[in-house]
């Protein structure tokens, strides 16, 4: 009897020193010399603070300067792609046919690309409404010709739409050595000021990015009102505008009182190759009340503490352990669902879980490469099937997708879209005659001849189908469309594969050719289909030749034009 009453004391004396109340029994030990060296260090958690927001914002303004000088620098190199371009094309018609083709996607702070002559005016555009303005009068015009170095003009606002603006310009003369065109870009000031948002939504803090004359440039989200007004305009900013603009060093920083009674920090940065600053500023007052409310905030939560403390005690237990397996198995659970990117977040679990939270997220990582490749090798299975194989060239599906791709693109900047089919004259009797394996050889030869050529003329080569093959040519027109077909007519000749029983002795190839200006009426099978009614017009005159045809369009209906070549 003696032994079960001990059993029963020493099983009460567990629960009641259970792991709850050794967790309260701590806390009640812990939380008054904790209260106390709280209460000591929160004054110097005060100036630490202070001093710490106005690091990390210095830093963050760099950081946003340094976005700033990427931007300018990828407009700059894009200008000088183009002026490139210009000085090697030798003429105006080409280098602005690749102007219009290569306005990057990638890069949404360039609105427009322009090239301009030596007379200032607008020769061509990525948007037609710039041509044959004047800039002559323009002062980036006139220092980009005069100094042949990349140019950033201050806030102008664009001609044509009144929307304001910057411009970059880059001389051609950089390479052609030759006073002759321009190259510029309108840069979107809504994506400079989408750069800086890092900086904004802060108390006390102001950032804008300015050109040479103190006009604002680009701003935050919450001071986007100030873009185009003068930083004189600006509370608390024209303080230090002169010694910002007027400036020879690419940063600096400066501590005053302000007219308001406010202490403010003031720095500045030259973004790099431009006149254009990043000026901040920060209102220490501001940034010391918020910090201020924390500590009240602070003490009003240490006030709590003594009445939470047993509360939190009792919880403790079942966090540390409760929920930690819970997170676990929603993990496990996420998994089964197939989002393979779940992981046990392990610096929120007791040490103890670790071990199993570790072997967790080894699995998901497994299954997630897993998956990466079997991804990769789907992608690598739909490169090969839009490949022939057998004369490396697109197969039709590559071509029925390229085909799609262009269209909407002519159709989107009005150019011309031109397409050869090309098919091999007496193909049959050449395999009868030589047998399947060579007749593979002609294929594949010919699929050389016709991806070189294809390079050459900036078009997209495919084996449409058995020995058809076919050549698209953006931006060409009719007339040098057949100039190309003459051209990979001859090479094929060229190449002198016998053919004994072809009129010509060599194999030889018959080409139609057809060219249009994509609209809303046509669709790309029209193109096909005179192409197709073209090379069909060549095999019945002759074989071995190259014949045209036209695709009018009148009043909605389709007029087609054959015409030998």
């Amino acid at each position: 009897m003696a032994n079960v009453s001990f059993n029963r004391k020493r099983a009460k004396l567990k629960q009641v020193l259970g792991i709850r109340a050794r967790l309260a029994l701590l806390a009640v030990i812990l939380v008054a010399p904790l209260m106390l060296e709280r209460i000591r260090s929160l004054e110097d958690t005060r100036t630490k603070q202070i001093a710490q927001a106005t690091t990390e914002f210095t830093t963050v303004a760099r950081h946003s300067a340094d976005a700033q000088r990427e931007v300018i620098s990828s407009v700059e190199t894009i200008l000088k792609s183009e002026a490139f371009i210009r000085a090697s094309a030798g003429g105006v018609s080409k280098s602005c046919d690749v102007l219009r083709a290569s306005l990057p996607t990638s890069l949404p702070w360039i609105r427009t690309l322009l090239i301009a002559g030596a007379d200032g005016r607008i020769q061509c555009a990525t948007n037609n409404m710039y041509v044959g303005l004047d800039l002559s009068d323009r002062p980036y015009f006139q220092q980009a010709q005069e100094t042949g170095r990349f140019v950033l003009s201050d806030f102008i606002l664009s001609r044509p739409v009144q929307t304001p603006t910057v411009m970059a310009v880059y001389p051609v003369s950089a390479f052609s050595g030759v006073a002759d065109a321009v190259v510029l870009a309108t840069v979107n000031l809504d994506w400079m000021s989408k750069v800086m948002n890092n900086l904004g939504g802060r108390a006390g803090i102001t950032a804008v990015l300015v050109d040479s004359a103190g006009t604002v440039l680009a701003a935050p989200a919450d001071q986007h009102s100030a873009v185009g007004r003068p930083l004189d305009n600006m509370p608390l900013m024209s303080a230090i505008a002169d010694m910002a603009l007027r400036s020879d060093q690419d940063e600096g920083s400066l501590s005053f009182l302000a007219a308001d009674g406010s202490r403010r920090a003031v720095s500045f940065t030259r973004i790099a190759g431009t006149n254009a600053r990043l000026i901040a500023s920060i209102d220490e007052d501001k940034v010391s009340a918020a910090v201020s409310r924390d500590i009240r905030t602070a003490y009003l939560q240490l006030a709590f503490v003594v009445m939470f403390v047993l509360l939190g005690a009792l919880i403790a237990a079942e966090k540390l352990v409760i929920k930690p397996i819970e997170m676990l198995a929603d993990m496990a659970k996420r998994l089964g669902e197939g989002d393979l990117s779940a992981r046990a977040a392990r610096n929120r679990l007791p040490s103890e879980f670790v071990p199993l939270a570790r072997a967790f997220n080894a699995m998901a990582a497994q299954l997630s490469q897993r998956e990466r490749e079997l991804i990769a090798s789907n992608d690598r299975l739909t490169v090969m099937a839009s490949i022939d194989m057998l004369s490396g060239l697109a197969n039709r599906r590559g071509f029925q997708s390229r085909l799609d791709f262009e269209w909407m693109r002519a159709q989107q900047y009005g150019s011309e879209l031109a397409l050869l089919m090309i098919d091999v004259d007496h193909f049959k009797l050449f395999n009868d005659t030589y047998g399947h394996l060579e007749g593979d050889s002609c294929l594949t030869r010919l699929g050389e001849s016709l991806s070189g050529i294809a390079a050459d003329t900036m078009g997209f080569a495919a084996r449409y189908g058995g020995e058809e093959f076919c050549l698209l040519l953006p931006n060409t027109d009719v007339v040098r469309a057949v100039e190309i077909g003459e051209q990979v007519r001859a090479a094929v000749l060229k190449l002198c594969l016998p053919h004994i029983t072809s009129s010509h002795m060599v194999v030889t190839v018959s080409i139609g050719v057809a060219a249009t200006r994509p609209n809303e009426t046509l669709r790309p099978g029209d193109l096909i289909e005179a192409a197709d009614a073209a090379l069909y017009a060549a095999k019945h005159r002759g074989r071995n030749n190259v014949v045209e045809h036209g695709i009018l369009r009148i009043e909605g209906s389709t007029a087609e034009i054959a015409m030998a070549g």
